[in-house]
């Protein structure tokens, strides 16, 4: 079924507008890029980076998706410019799996994925036969069963890593059943799951509250909580990419990230 994108534009100011007038002659067009992310933290600190890309003559469209593929198909067809919301291992996969060459060009926020629960405070209260559930793409499916392995509820076939599936479980002790859900449909379904496994900006946009509803998280420092700024090839190193880059890594979009997700969210660079 095809996902609705809902498009959302920011407007920069014209240098004419800045100046309170206009300059005779021809006026420069400001720079234009369109960039691509999930609904939620995602979107919204883009939202926050195309304000501060305004004051370095930037204008930014800003296009929300409710899907883990749909901004990497369209930034692959040149529909986006960049896109914000995959660490780069998924990066890396889709790019395998789709025969593209998108590449990581800055990292983004860092975003841990958690196991989360309206029935239970702690994993192991985890009853025998309990539904658990994981998303359903390849790489947050096996970061979902890394996360249950390392809780200690699971046991993962050595060396399986984040492309870890359901058949590299080797020691279930609890019995626990799995049942794999698109990502963005596992907190809508808390109600019916014993427990799930679901990455922070699904947590957020479904206005979960880690510190009661996430029994067991990644730590700050997991290699699969760094997202990524994505490019293509023919356009990494344009000014309009930098720009916006810069504008990501700016003082004001750390205080915005600061100020709106008290450190359960927090920038990935220094």
């Amino acid at each position: 079924m095809q996902k609705r994108v809902f498009l959302k534009t920011i407007v920069a100011a014209t240098a004419a507008a800045a100046t309170g007038g206009f300059a005779t002659g021809c006026t420069k067009k400001p720079a234009e890029i369109k960039v691509g992310a999930t609904a939620g933290p995602h979107a919204e600190v883009v939202q926050a980076a195309a304000k501060a890309a305004e004051k370095d003559g930037l204008k930014v469209q800003v296009v929300e998706f409710t899907d883990y593929l749909g901004p990497d198909k369209a930034l692959a067809e040149k529909a986006l410019d960049l896109n914000v919301y995959q660490h780069e291992p998924f990066l890396k996969n889709f790019n395998a799996n789709q025969k593209t060459d998108l590449v990581a060009v800055a990292p983004a926020i860092l975003m841990r994925m958690g196991i989360y629960s309206n029935r239970v405070k702690n994993v192991n209260e985890l009853k025998d036969g309990a539904m658990v559930g994981i998303p359903n793409d390849p790489t947050n499916g096996g970061r979902g069963l890394q996360l249950l392995e390392k809780a200690g509820v699971i046991k993962l076939k050595e060396g399986a890593g984040f492309k870890a599936t359901l058949a590299d479980v080797v020691d279930n002790p609890k019995h626990l059943q799995f049942k794999e859900l698109e990502a963005a449909q596992l907190p809508r379904s808390l109600d019916d799951l014993d427990a799930a496994t679901i990455t922070m900006n699904y947590v957020m946009s479904a206005g979960l509250d880690p510190a009661k509803q996430g029994i067991f998280l990644e730590d700050k420092d997991a290699p699969l909580a760094l997202m990524v700024i994505a490019a293509r090839p023919d356009n990494k190193d344009s000014e309009a990419v930098q720009k916006f880059v810069k504008a990501y890594h700016s003082d004001e979009v750390k205080k915005f990230i600061a100020d709106k997700y008290k450190g359960t969210i927090v920038p990935g660079w220094s």
